[in-house]
Parts: structure tokens; C-alpha cells; sequence
């Protein structure tokens, strides 16, 4: 259950930070988060899908806990 509930979060904060970018995946907040989390090479598409949700996991745990 607790799992569920920081996936939930984690979705809401993957939202609420699209909102915040505008949804603009290129830009240039989310062009220096890719390079800060893999530096000059991408991993393959899975493993950075799972790095994000693990991101804003932590995230989420970070912002309800504060």
C-alpha cells in the first residue's frame, strides 16, 4: 500500500513539474536534469523510465515529509 501511495505521489509530482516547465521537455530545465542524472550518454528508454519514477518517489517523500 505504501508503495501505491508514493506512486500516486510520484505522479503528482511528475505533473505538478510539467505544469510548472509547461510541458516543455525540451527546454531547458529538463535538458540539464537529463544530464545531470546521465551525464553524455542516455541509458536505454526502461532504465531511464524507472530513474524518473525513483526521482519523483523521492521526491514525493521529500515534499510530505518537509
Amino acid at each position: 500500500m505504501n508503495r501505491l501511495c508514493e506512486a500516486i505521489g510520484a505522479v503528482y509530482e511528475l505533473a505538478r513539474l510539467g505544469i510548472i516547465t509547461r510541458f516543455r521537455f525540451k527546454g531547458e530545465y529538463w535538458q540539464w536534469r537529463l544530464h545531470t542524472a546521465f551525464g553524455r550518454g542516455y541509458p536505454p528508454r526502461a532504465e531511464m523510465i524507472r530513474s524518473f519514477v525513483e526521482y519523483f518517489r523521492w521526491v514525493h517523500r521529500l515534499r510530505r515529509w518537509s
